[in-house]
C-alpha cells in the first residue's frame, strides 16, 4: 500500500514543535542558570540595605534596656548597677551595627536561597539554621570589635568609642578588640541560627495557614516571638560573652570554660542567667522591630529596583 505523506505531515509537525517547544525550555532554563550570580548579587543588595536599616532602628530604640542587661551581668557579688548614661557608647555602636547587620543579612539572604534550592523541601529548617550561622560568622568580624567597645562603654571603662579603641589597642594589642571572640561566636552562632529558622519556619507555616502574604504587624509578631524565645534560651551563653568581653587586661578568666567554673564557684549557677529578663524584653521587643522594619524595607527596595 502506497504511503500518503500528506497523510503524515500533521503528525510530523506535532513532533517538530515538541521538539522546538523541548529545545525552547532547556534554553530558557540554560539562560535562568546564567542569570543565577546576578540574581544573588541583587538579593544581596536588598538584604545589605534591609539589614543596615533594621539594624540601626533596633539598636537605637532599645539601647537602654541592652545597658541595663550588660551592667547586670558585669557586676559580680551583689554589686549595684548604676542607671546613669544608659545612651553610653550609643554612636560608636552604630557605627559598628550599620555594617555588621549589612553583612549579616546580604550574606544571609544569598546563603539562604542557595541552601533552600539545594536541599530537599522537607529540609527547610536546616537551611535557615545553616544560612544563619553562615550569617552571624561572616558579619562577626565587625560585630565583634563593635561589641567590645560598647559593652566597655556601658560599664563606663571608657568615655567615647575612640578613646575605647585606642586605649585598648595600647593596652591589649589589636587582639583585644577581639576579646571573647570564641564565646561571640559559641553565643551568636546558635543565637543566629535558632532566631532565623525560627522566624522562617513559623512565618513559613503562618502563610500556610492564612493563604496570603503576611502583613507587617505579623512579620513583627512572629519576630517578637522568636526572639524572646532565642534569648531566653541562649542568656547564659550571653553572660560569659559579657565577662570576657569587659574584664579588660585584668583577665579574671582564662577562657569560656574558666569563665563558667569561676562564676558558679564563686557566685552559684544561678548567675548565668543574670539579666534574662531585660535580655528577654529587648531581644523580643527588638525581633518585632527588626523583622518587622527588614521585611518592609525588603519590599520598599525591590519595589524600587523594578521601577528603575
Amino acid at each position: 500500500m502506497a504511503i500518503n505523506s500528506k497523510t503524515e505531515l500533521p503528525e510530523d509537525r506535532l513532533n517538530f514543535e515538541a521538539l522546538k517547544s523541548h529545545h525552547k525550555s532547556k534554553a530558557i532554563a540554560s539562560i535562568s542558570k546564567q542569570q543565577n550570580p546576578f540574581d544573588l548579587l541583587r538579593i544581596l543588595y536588598e538584604g545589605a540595605v534591609s539589614g543596615a536599616a533594621a539594624g540601626v532602628v533596633v539598636e537605637a530604640a532599645l539601647y537602654p534596656i541592652d545597658t541595663i542587661k550588660t551592667r547586670l551581668q558585669a557586676v559580680r557579688g551583689g554589686g549595684q548597677i548604676i542607671l546613669k548614661g544608659l545612651y553610653s557608647g550609643l554612636t560608636g555602636n552604630l557605627v559598628g551595627v550599620l555594617p555588621a547587620s549589612a553583612i549579616f543579612i546580604g550574606v544571609y539572604e544569598p546563603a539562604k536561597r542557595k541552601l533552600l534550592d539545594s536541599f530537599p523541601e522537607n529540609l527547610s529548617a536546616l537551611a535557615h539554621l545553616t544560612a544563619g550561622a553562615i550569617g552571624g560568622a561572616a558579619s562577626s568580624i565587625v560585630r565583634v570589635p563593635t561589641e567590645v567597645v560598647k559593652q566597655r562603654m556601658q560599664t563606663g571603662q571608657f568615655s567615647s568609642a575612640p578613646d575605647a579603641v585606642r586605649l585598648i589597642a595600647a593596652t591589649e594589642g589589636f587582639r583585644g578588640l577581639y576579646a571573647g571572640y570564641g564565646s561571640f561566636l559559641l553565643r551568636d552562632l546558635p543565637f543566629d541560627a535558632i532566631q532565623f529558622c525560627l522566624y522562617e519556619q513559623l512565618r513559613m507555616g503562618y502563610k500556610l495557614a492564612a493563604k496570603r502574604d503576611l502583613k507587617d504587624s505579623e512579620n513583627a509578631m512572629i519576630g517578637a516571638f522568636a526572639g524572646a524565645i532565642t534569648g531566653a534560651i541562649t542568656t547564659p551563653l550571653d553572660v560569659i560573652k559579657t565577662r570576657l568581653m569587659v574584664q579588660g587586661s585584668a583577665k579574671q578568666y582564662e577562657g569560656i570554660l574558666h569563665c563558667v567554673k569561676t562564676i558558679a564557684r564563686e557566685e552559684g549557677a544561678s548567675t548565668l542567667f543574670k539579666g534574662i529578663g531585660p535580655r528577654v524584653l529587648w531581644i523580643g521587643i527588638g525581633g518585632s522591630i527588626f523583622f518587622g522594619v527588614l521585611e518592609r524595607t525588603k519590599k520598599l527596595v525591590a519595589a524600587k529596583q523594578l521601577v528603575d
